[in-house]
């Protein structure tokens, strides 16, 4: 991998965890409020884990292969 890819995913993986949090935050005044939409929760979850897949996916990527 060169640097300048590894400096992408690094861009990249930032934003992702950002729109992680920010799902995870808007999930909790959701959650809070008085007559929350149920299934807008549940879209916003669904989200929520496809982002962790790829961070994680993302976050394996870089780092480096070590034999045991």
């Amino acid at each position: 991998m060169t640097e300048e890819e590894e400096r992408e995913l690094r861009e990249q993986l930032a934003r992702l965890q950002q729109e992680h949090r920010d799902l995870d935050a808007a999930i909790a005044a959701l959650q809070e409020s008085a007559g929350s939409d149920l299934i807008q929760v549940q879209r916003l979850k669904k989200r929520k884990l496809v982002l962790r897949d790829r961070i994680t996916f993302i976050e394996d990527e870089l780092t480096p292969d070590i034999i045991a």
